[in-house]
């Protein structure tokens, strides 16, 4: 590792110079699945043709040029997400953690003008929203907090997929808004139960309270829809978005609609880099390619992939659960299980390990049907050797 790197992170002993499709390959020559795609972010897979010629053609006209000018590409795609998504207007960032900056920078401006003196965002305990000290403070994660106080103030966090805890807070007079992720992936890919996003969207409307959906790990086709809350027949007034928005490329999206659409103006916001042609023209082609050709075959393959793991893996006691939604997928173990991602990719698979105990599988969602059964082979046979050493120990 360099010593010129901040260690920040905990790297594992490989390094990756080629990509395609779901495979990632070393400075070996030893070939890798990518079973997280580099988490959630290249759900076309490595290196797609057409994101890598839009990239390469875009960078040969213009790579940036700043907001104080129109962009045509910046303009075209967020009339295409807005086409998608049903939303009115979208705001281009560089990452998913500042989409959620926008977004709580909204609800605060939103709020201010009611008159509210301390503008409140309800958010949810097993949460992630990113690491800059607003999003680290709306996460529900006192690990990653550890250190950082005193946190931004203005969140009140209540149980995910709970609707009662969050009515028990409608006699507040500072709540302004409700932040969740419809699936929480780095909480252990937790899918609340049917109809709470719709409870949420009907409260948020008798509260007049806005309700910002973090799709940041669920969008760009993730569950089976371009937007996770689209398949539970919810328009919030905040959606935002990144990571596989760019399928590689650093992108990221605050929409809005309803009562958040004309919020921001002229200088309440802004972002150098974000939204410039490069981006934006890679992230329009990213859209397109999983509208026209991917997105339809998610929720089938992410079914079977849960079938085959749940067949694969029946006797082993120690797994308690198989949660699923599309191409997002969480084993959970009865213990911790962290030790599994070494052993999956010195089997030459990257998996991940979230909350402890739960194997994160988002596989690119071009996987076909071969990819998924060495997937399915390969990790079942790493954690029926796991539960076997558990059962000697």
């Amino acid at each position: 590792m360099s010593q010129y790197l901040i260690p920040t992170y905990a790297r594992q002993p490989v390094a990756f110079v080629r990509g395609e499709g779901v495979w990632l390959f070393d400075e070996n020559g030893d070939k890798y699945m990518d079973a997280i795609s580099g988490i959630a972010v290249c759900n076309l897979g490595h290196c797609h043709p057409a994101v890598s010629r839009t990239l390469a053609e875009q960078a040969g006209q213009l790579v940036h040029t700043s907001n104080l000018y129109r962009i045509p590409a910046q303009e075209a795609l967020a009339e295409r997400l807005c086409e998608i998504s049903g939303m009115q207007g979208a705001f281009f960032s560089n990452s998913g953690a500042e989409a959620n900056e926008a977004a709580i920078k909204i609800a605060r401006l939103y709020g201010n003008r009611k008159g509210i003196a301390k503008p409140t965002v309800i958010v949810m305990e097993g949460s992630f929203h990113g690491r800059t000290m607003a999003t680290l403070s709306a996460t529900g994660n006192s690990k990653v907090q550890e250190g950082f106080t005193p946190l931004v103030e203005g969140f009140v966090r209540v149980p995910f997929n709970d609707v009662a805890a969050v009515e028990a807070l409608a006699t507040s007079n500072e709540i302004v808004a409700v932040l969740v992720e419809p699936v929480q992936g780095e909480g252990g890919i937790n899918i609340p139960d049917a109809g709470y996003l719709q409870a949420l969207r009907q409260l948020c409307d008798q509260q007049d309270w806005l309700l910002m959906l973090d799709e940041i790990q669920s969008g760009n086709g993730r569950t089976g829809h371009y937007f996770a809350c689209m398949g539970d027949g919810v328009l919030p007034d905040v959606l935002t978005t990144a990571k596989g928005l760019g399928n590689g490329f650093p992108i990221g999206a605050c929409l809005v609609a309803g009562k958040a659409a004309d919020v921001l103006s002229p200088g309440t916001h802004g972002s150098t880099y974000g939204g410039n042609p490069l981006g934006c023209a890679t992230a329009l082609t990213v859209v397109n390619t999983l509208t026209n050709e991917v997105i339809g075959d998610v929720a089938t393959k992410g079914a079977q992939l849960k079938a085959a793991f749940q067949a694969a893996l029946a006797d082993v006691a120690l797994v308690t659960e198989i949660r699923q939604k599309g191409l997002m997928l969480g084993i959970q173990l009865d213990r911790p299980c962290g030790e599994l991602v070494a052993s999956a990719r010195e089997a030459g698979l990257l998996i991940n390990v979230t909350a402890g105990s739960v194997i994160r599988l988002l596989p690119p969602l071009v996987i076909n049907d071969a990819e998924m059964q060495t997937l399915v082979d390969g990790l079942s046979a790493i954690i029926h050797s796991f539960a076997n050493a558990q059962e000697v120990a």
